[in-house]
């Protein structure tokens, strides 16, 4: 029996913790820092997450099998390597690896010297430069910083005003710190997008059941971009022609990639695509599972996911068989008023127990925290309410249901999660 640590405290961690917590081979999962989602499902514990050494030595103390994780900074920032110098296994990507994410410009270059198709770029570290290329090239242009930015470091500028104030934004007022110190400026990509999360050992490479996460904060796809307000799975958008251009022109190419720059990947690569008429773009890769992409892909795995995370280290995955329910998920996201900008915090949450035991439904806590023994928001994103069915709109029916049982102040929400699949 394995015993397991989980790094993190949202709901991809939540919904992780919550998968393992179902194999036969695990006796223990420890979270940290976790959340009141995660009770007796895992014990959270304290341990300083700036410090990789000792969060090894606790690993070695307890004698824990298995790291996983969840958030993409700590990978960047090389607590993978650290554990692989005592021996410890790890789920996810070296600090090498995980510069795929960590900078823009590195996983553009890299797409443009290994012919993985992508968008039409250009990176600037000098402002008047990049302000001269947009005048140049007209809008629409998508200006992403280059490092990481929890997400939000990303503006589709329509106007040349728009994109000239984002570049501003980013290189010399720092919004998102040094993340913007450079920024990638890129041809905006029309289509429908996907979200392809695959296992990798390194190489062997096997993709999960495609999902489409709504990134807008309103309906309609209206509003600033955020986290993430929703998600579903399986994406009909990704046909079985598609997942194959995905898997033939996109990660086996990507992985092979990283082999030849010395940077072996193993754990979970995440690909965010843009699709129209059936062909494929990246839009980018993530080091790690995406959020709340996880919360609805997890939920259709019918394998034994410790065991794939185990063949993933081992690199051993060519040997595993990963099967999938033949059903479908939808997660909608409970999310503080005002984000993706200033919010308030400590509103006591109420009716969790009630959604929960709604049918097929699973509440996974992403910003929630104890206060006097409520359960309060703590974050932007609050609760992702998850629910399975036989298809896409039985499960966005039944999250919705239990969603209109969970209240606390200013709390909002997109109604329209997964309307492209129910077109």
């Amino acid at each position: 029996m394995m015993r397991i640590l989980i790094v993190g405290g949202g709901g991809r961690e939540h919904a992780l913790a919550w998968k393992l917590a179902q194999s036969t081979k695990v006796s223990k999962i420890y979270v940290c820092p976790g959340n009141p989602g995660f009770k007796g499902l895992a014990e959270c514990i304290e341990l300083p997450l700036d410090n990789y050494e000792k969060m090894a030595d606790f690993v070695e103390q307890e004698k824990i099998e298995l790291t996983v994780v969840g958030p993409e900074v700590y990978l960047v920032n090389g607590l993978v390597d650290v554990f692989a110098k005592r021996n410890l296994k790890v789920f996810g990507p070296s600090a090498l690896a995980a510069e795929i994410e960590g900078s823009k410009a590195f996983s553009k270059n890299l797409m443009a010297k290994y012919k993985i198709p992508t968008a039409f770029f250009a990176i600037f570290e000098n402002l008047e430069a990049a302000q001269e290329y947009i005048k140049e090239k007209g809008t629409p242009l998508v200006i992403k910083a280059d490092g990481l930015a929890a997400g939000k470091g990303v503006v589709v500028a329509q106007t040349e005003q728009e994109a000239l104030a984002a570049v501003e934004d980013m290189m010399r007022n720092l919004k998102f710190g040094g993340a913007g110190a450079r920024v990638v400026i890129e041809e905006f990509m029309e289509g429908e997008e996907a979200s392809v999360l695959a296992f990798t050992d390194g190489e062997t490479i096997v993709p999960m059941v495609a999902a489409q996460d709504h990134k807008r904060v309103y309906d309609k796809d209206q509003g600033p971009n955020t986290g993430g307000m929703g998600a579903y799975a399986p994406a009909p958008v990704m046909t079985n022609e598609l997942t194959k251009k995905c898997i033939d022109l996109v990660l086996k190419p990507v992985l092979a990639a990283m082999k030849a720059e010395g940077r072996v990947y193993k754990g979970c690569l995440y690909a965010g695509l843009m699709i129209k008429d059936n062909e494929i773009k990246v839009v980018e890769f993530n080091a790690r599972f995406g959020d709340p992409e996880t919360q609805v892909v997890l939920p259709l795995l019918k394998t034994d996911l410790a065991e794939i995370m185990l063949a993933c280290v081992n690199g051993t995955l060519a040997d595993m068989k990963i099967e999938w329910e033949a059903k479908a998920a939808v997660c909608v996201v409970a999310a503080s008023g005002g984000y993706p900008a200033k919010y308030e915090q400590g509103h006591q949450i109420n009716g969790l127990e009630v959604a929960q035991a709604m049918p097929e439904t699973i509440v996974f806590h992403a910003g929630t925290k104890f206060a006097q023994d409520a359960v309060v928001n703590s974050g932007g994103r609050v609760l992702g309410v998850t629910a399975t069915g036989e298809n896409i709109a039985e499960a966005r029916n039944n999250a919705y249901a239990a969603l209109k049982k969970i209240q606390f102040k200013d709390m909002h929400y997109r109604s329209d999660i997964a309307w492209r699949a129910l077109r």
